[in-house]
């Protein structure tokens, strides 16, 4: 009963992590960004939230 909850928990942390990465890394490229278009990574809003993602799922595993 107990490693139902705790892998539950784990499971909606993670799926925390996502959802609020991808919206932390489209919010960056929304409002702060690359103005010229030469950063790889902010000047894409489907890489920038991609990106978001990754770190939010990497923050959620800690």
């Amino acid at each position: 009963m107990f490693k139902i909850k705790v892998k539950k928990m784990v499971i909606i942390k993670l799926i925390a992590g996502i959802i609020l990465g991808g919206l932390a890394g489209f919010a960056y490229y929304k409002f702060i960004g690359c103005r010229t278009g030469a950063c790889p990574i902010t000047s894409n809003p489907w890489i920038s939230t991609v990106y978001g993602m990754i770190m939010g799922t990497l923050i959620a595993l800690l």
